[in-house]
């Protein structure tokens, strides 16, 4: 499974999650880091990536044109890189159920 960390989350999440999501990035590590939310979102119908944000844009981008790219939420405000982690971390087999469901667009995390 491979997640693409937006801007808005930590880069270090790639790292601290690697034994989970092996394969996942952050926007920075392929070149987005300045990218427009359309860009980000067309790279990861092409590149088969699961988009990770605490941004509603995606959100609203998975209802109009729904998937791929499948968007996880992180509906937490200004929160830790350790709780972000930690959110990841506790719902993993539900990220994994929701990535393997060729039905489910969208899936909201807190």
């Amino acid at each position: 499974m491979k997640l693409l960390f937006d801007q808005n989350l930590a880069p270090r999440l790639v790292r601290d999650l690697a034994d989970l999501f092996p394969d996942s990035a952050h926007v920075r590590d392929v070149g987005m880091k300045s990218s427009q939310d359309r860009e980000i979102w067309e790279f990861t119908q092409d590149g088969g990536f699961v988009i990770v944000s605490k941004d509603t844009d995606f959100q609203q981008m998975s209802f109009v044109w729904g998937h791929p790219p499948k968007v996880i939420w992180i509906r937490r405000g200004n929160c830790s890189v350790r709780e972000s982690e930690s959110i990841l971390r506790t719902n993993s087999a539900r990220i994994h159920e929701f990535e393997a469901d060729p039905e489910a667009a969208f899936l909201v995390l807190s």
